[in-house]
């Protein structure tokens, strides 16, 4: 996707960062202050200890979000966890929590930089499999092995071939103190608490979309100051800029069940418990040559509300006329390219047995549905009613 425009805005309980490309809202991002934010490291507290499937069990974390969250006692690299009732425990948001269900927690912590990723409990360096310039990518990862300290694990990131090596040495000592300052927290504070905040999201969109992006727009003077460290193009201040750039009356639209396309028929998206399933109706068309088109264009647009709406999990999709293969394969293509530079990992399956496309998509954060609505308490969401 090419950014040409971010507006950042906050109030007093939440702040937004809305992305627009040539076509317009492309993406949205609400963030509660009072919201356990993946990447965010507590100490949180066992209250319950679960059974699971398989002889497995998990703990239920209370790290004073409001919901308790799910940690497996099992995680790779990983001892298994045996802990009781009461502990405390360090650990990481890895799943934000989501219409009525927790967030996901692990043990496993990795500390996100801007070129590097530290994981203390793991031993190995890698580079990013998006890295193009591999020889200096190697080197990079020679480097970083030379100056680990004792077991420890790093991962460089797609735009760390682009800093100079004593960036990439800062950085890692950078990484390590955030790290050695979690664990003096975790050793004197009491369960919950906050023991480490990720950086302003914000900073992290300019920089994925910096090749493309040509203004950002904030809503106060020292986030000014802060964007022109990472952004040489134009920053802008502007009260309300949510208001100001219609992403209000945009976030109403995506809410929308039926979304119109341009040259005739509609996709209607429908957000379940179990999946997302998109239906491509074609309104009438008949045409061979027509029903090819129809289903491009919904391709291109699928994506787009993918996006924009944040749909995560498996998304099932119902193209318009017949389900072959041979004539899926263009659709199909056309989702792998824009979808391949999803920050959220869409994987496209390709064509199930029973003619649908499939899509798995990492599930990071909350929907836009699950950030501005709640479950009807009367019909649990079913929305029908007796004639």
């Amino acid at each position: 996707m090419q950014a040409k425009k971010i507006v950042y805005d906050h109030n007093e309980t939440s702040f937004g960062i809305a992305v627009f490309d040539d076509n317009g809202l492309a993406e949205i991002d609400i963030y509660n202050a009072n919201r356990a934010v993946e990447g965010n490291v507590y100490l949180g507290r066992i209250v319950k200890k679960i059974n699971l499937a398989n002889d497995k069990y998990g703990f239920m974390v209370n790290i004073g979000d409001g919901i308790e969250a799910f940690l497996s006692s099992y995680e790779p690299a990983l001892k298994e966890a045996n802990m009781n009732e009461g502990q405390s425990v360090v650990v990481q948001v890895a799943q934000e929590k989501h219409a009525e269900k927790g967030a996901k927690v692990v043990r496993n912590i990795q500390l996100v930089g801007v070129n590097l990723v530290y994981c203390p409990f793991k031993y190995d360096v890698e580079y990013s499999r998006k890295i193009e310039d591999v020889a200096t990518a190697e080197k990079y990862q020679r480097l970083v092995r030379e100056h680990c300290v004792g077991q420890e694990g790093w991962i460089l990131r797609t735009i760390s071939v682009e800093a100079e090596e004593q960036q990439i040495l800062d950085e890692m000592n950078e990484l390590r103190n955030i790290y050695e300052n979690i664990r003096k927290k975790a050793r004197t504070l009491s369960a919950p608490a906050l023991l480490f905040a990720k950086e302003n999201p914000l900073l992290e969109y300019i920089r994925r979309y910096k090749d493309t992006l040509e203004e950002v727009v904030v809503d106060s003077p020292n986030l000014v100051d802060e964007v022109s460290k990472v952004f040489d193009g134009k920053v802008t201040q502007q009260r309300d800029g949510f208001e100001e750039y219609g992403v209000e009356d945009e976030i109403v639209e995506a809410m929308n069940r039926t979304v119109k396309l341009k040259n005739g028929g509609a996709l209607q998206i429908e957000e379940t418990r179990a999946c997302v399933a998109i239906d491509v109706d074609s309104s009438g068309v008949h045409n061979a040559g027509d029903i090819d088109a129809l289903n491009i264009e919904a391709a291109k647009e699928i994506a787009r509300q993918i996006r924009l709406r944040n749909l995560a999990g498996k998304i099932v999709i119902d193209f318009a006329g017949s389900s072959e293969y041979r004539f899926m394969k263009n659709v199909i293509d056309v989702l792998h390219e824009e979808l391949a530079d999803d920050a959220a990992h869409s994987r496209v399956l390709g064509l199930s047995r029973g003619g649908n496309v499939e899509i798995l998509r990492q599930r990071r954060r909350p929907s836009l549905r699950d950030l501005y609505t709640v479950e009807c308490p009367t019909c649990s969401g079913t929305g029908r009613v007796e004639p």
